[in-house]
């Protein structure tokens, strides 16, 4: 500029630094408008970026995240979306600023496994199976364990139940069911694992809560051992309860349950969900049409069958055969009872067929339990 200024034309100095004279008069007019501050590189942002996300909407992201640590992108643009009523950002925009705001916490990265095929019912419509389970036991501020019992409906993700009990008990576990059958109507399946009170190693597997199904005419499924991902969808919400209601845990049931039923309205309610269009579980569930009776029925057998009463014990007596051993689960219950071309006695509780008991008063089952 010195050089300019001592009258050196502008073209041979452009010329001589092999610049062309289009960046020299830019470089002069900085100079003239700004002093040698002017000749510093400037930023080459753009002065306007028409996707960039506000502020203000920025900080309703971060606080939606902060109120709702456990949500990801997709949900918290939904419910935002719904507030607002307008359309934001992508959910990777919003991801990304959650990231940057160091909101986010890296996933590990978990064994993958192909998935192999079963013989579990297809959940097309609401309370066509509906899965139950214990979700694993944690302990309590006064340092006594609480164990969540959960019922939910495999089509919607509606959460039925989510009931805290001081210990795994068969009876309990029939008051809750009793009380969500009133509420709600009957399934026409019930999907658990194979633990207590869900499944025994008796006959058929059958406990005092599934004989209790089978009277309501409630069809049994049950998963493989060993194989959780068969009920995956209700293992994942068992992921969000143990990570929303748990850490930390309440100071004693009651406030535990309080929690439990706090996060039930919500996720039933509030929470979006991808695998149903983000729509709510309580958007997509329904209650159903097969009520539960005020009394038990009296099971009917057909005509040809004779029905005996199963002891305390679990035992029968057959005509001509004796005392045959059952099991207890079935105890005060009624069951049919068969003479089949081959002089065996086909045994029968509700829709399911027991096994078949020889001249020596055995009875075997008739094949391993399947699900329906």
């Amino acid at each position: 500029m010195r050089r300019l200024a001592a009258g050196e034309r502008l073209t041979d100095l452009c010329r001589e630094f092999g610049i062309s004279r289009k960046t020299g008069s830019k470089f002069k007019a900085r100079f003239d408008r700004l002093g040698v501050a002017g000749l510093e590189d400037v930023s080459r942002a753009p002065h306007v970026i028409p996707h960039k996300t506000p502020p203000e909407l920025m900080e309703l992201i971060i606080a939606a995240r902060r109120e709702r640590p456990t949500w990801g992108p997709r949900k918290i643009k939904d419910v935002l979306e719904r507030r607002l009523g307008h359309d934001l950002p992508s959910h990777s925009a919003i991801g990304t600023a959650l990231e940057k705001a160091g909101l986010v916490t890296p996933r590990k990265r978990r064994h993958s496994y192909t998935a192999e095929p079963s013989q579990l019912s297809e959940a097309t419509a609401p309370n066509t199976v509906w899965c139950i389970d214990y979700k694993g036991q944690f302990r309590l501020g006064d340092r006594t364990y609480c164990y969540p019992l959960t019922i939910t409906d495999q089509h919607s993700r509606f959460v039925l139940a989510c009931e805290g009990m001081a210990a795994i008990s068969d009876e309990a576990a029939r008051e809750v069911c009793s009380e969500v059958f009133r509420a709600w109507g009957l399934p026409a399946l019930m999907r658990s694992d194979n633990g207590v009170p869900f499944a025994s190693n008796g006959l058929c597997g059958l406990t005092k809560l599934s004989a209790f199904f089978l009277r309501l005419g409630i069809g049994l499924e049950r998963i493989r051992p060993a194989h959780p991902e068969e009920n995956g969808r209700h293992e994942r919400m068992h992921r969000t309860l143990k990570a929303e209601t748990t850490r930390p845990a309440r100071a004693n049931l009651l406030q535990q349950q309080e929690r439990f039923d706090e996060w039930v309205h919500e996720f039933n309610n509030e929470r979006p969900h991808e695998a149903i269009e983000m729509k709510r579980p309580a958007e997509v569930f329904s209650r159903s049409a097969a009520l539960m009776p005020a009394v038990l029925p009296e099971l009917l057998y057909p005509t040809h069958d004779d029905v005996v009463r199963v002891r305390t014990n679990g035992h029968i007596h057959i005509a001509g055969i004796g005392s045959v051993h059952v099991t207890t689960a079935l105890a005060g219950e009624n069951v049919g009872i068969r003479e089949e071309a081959d002089g065996r006695w086909l045994v029968s509780f509700a829709q399911l067929d027991l096994g078949l008991v020889d001249h020596a008063a055995t009875l075997k089952p008739k094949e391993p339990f399947e699900a329906n």
